[in-house]
């Protein structure tokens, strides 16, 4: 069956054949977004974003189904990070429209963070509360914003934590950990809150070399559970074993977007070709 992919950069949409893939259905006419069969979760349409002069993100558009693993690669500066943070509107948007589960994005406000309840978030740098405890840490969302009781937001932790391989370490502070720990504490932290999606902005890149892999375990068996998954990396390892989807930017455009398999083994744009002949010779 054919699946086609619309580009965010100027230049139409290319079809490829993938088995097993249901026909899309296009967006309206307006738009050059294409959306598979199913259920889109996250749709991002005409977004555009400035610093100052700076055009970081341009037109961009993009769909992510449910239980779809998406990998967004590029070189730096490209506009990964701001597109991945925009998503949960860590970042403002000029203009465009982005919804989650059918809900716009609200701009502030409570229905913000509501919406934002159903959209994790793992960064770089870990970002875990380091006067709190790895339990602490993992539990406070559930409680605050869900409105779980502490003994089950405890429960449920635990049973998180256990899943990343840190249960052993919740009674210690961040600063007790190492940094593969630490960053498998931040994603049951996102996990404790049920989230629709996770973002999850070069998760590894602050990590030391031996640290990486485990963290890596980690996402690819979220993958495999289904979780719908927007990854920022440059992890070609991960993107090739654990993404249904990768989308290549540069410059603040989307250049490519396509299945791993092509997109490694037979890129379209020269830019994706001189970025791949770059960071897989290393």
């Amino acid at each position: 069956m054919g699946y086609c992919r619309g580009f965010g950069a100027p230049g139409g949409s290319v079809c490829s054949k993938l088995g097993g893939m249901e026909p899309i259905d296009a967006t309206p006419a307006t738009s050059n977004i294409t959306v598979r069969r199913g259920e889109p979760l996250v749709v991002v349409k005409d977004i555009n974003k400035h610093y100052g002069e700076l055009h970081v993100l341009k037109n961009i558009n993009a769909v992510v189904n449910r239980g779809e693993v998406v990998v967004v690669i590029g070189p730096s500066g490209s506009g990964k990070s701001t597109l991945c943070r925009a998503i949960n509107r860590l970042e403002t948007i000029d203009d465009g429209v982005i919804t989650i589960d059918g809900v716009k994005l609200p701009e502030e406000g409570r229905a913000l963070a509501t919406l934002r309840a159903d959209v994790g978030m793992v960064f770089q740098a870990f970002n875990l509360f380091a006067h709190k405890t790895v339990l602490e840490n993992v539990t406070l969302g559930p409680i605050k914003v869900r409105g779980l009781k502490k003994a089950d937001a405890e429960k449920k932790a635990m049973a998180l934590l256990d899943r990343v391989g840190v249960a052993n370490q919740a009674q210690k502070m961040p600063a007790q950990l190492s940094g593969g720990q630490q960053q498998r504490v931040a994603i049951a932290r996102a996990l404790a809150m049920d989230p629709k999606v996770i973002l999850l902005d070069e998760p590894t890149s602050a990590l030391d070399p031996e640290m990486i892999n485990e963290v890596l375990e980690v996402m690819v068996d979220l993958a495999n559970d289904g979780m719908t998954m927007i990854v920022v990396t440059h992890e070609m390892g991960f993107a090739r074993k654990a993404a249904d989807r990768v989308i290549f930017m540069a410059e603040g455009e989307i250049v490519e977007e396509t299945t791993p398999e092509e997109f490694f083994t037979n890129p379209q744009s020269t830019r994706a070709q001189d970025f791949l002949s770059k960071i897989l010779a290393h």
